[in-house]
């Protein structure tokens, strides 16, 4: 017998029942089957499209274009000091 026994999970089957009810769980499972409908759908979809399409010629490369010099400066000049912590009366 482990942690969960059979009649754990009755215990556990009727409290979800009363909390929820069973008009929630209805529509709990089937929103959840409607969701699992769509995703294999979905996957189905975008595997048959992979299999059918031509092959895309790869771009030509694009040339690249002239650097152009930074006008603005975009660091900052300063000297880190160092701060001094206050002493602590406690010690």
């Amino acid at each position: 017998m482990g942690i969960f026994d059979w009649k754990h999970w009755i215990v556990i089957l009727v409290v979800v029942v009363l909390v929820f009810g069973t008009k929630k769980l209805k529509n709990l499972g089937t929103d959840v089957g409607e969701s699992i409908k769509g995703f294999r759908k979905a996957m189905n979809d975008d595997e048959k499209p992979a299999e059918t399409a031509n092959p895309v010629p790869p771009a030509q490369p694009v040339p690249p274009q002239a650097a152009q010099p930074i006008t603005e400066r975009r660091t900052f000049d300063v000297q880190a000091e160092k701060v001094q912590e206050p002493t602590r009366k406690d010690s």
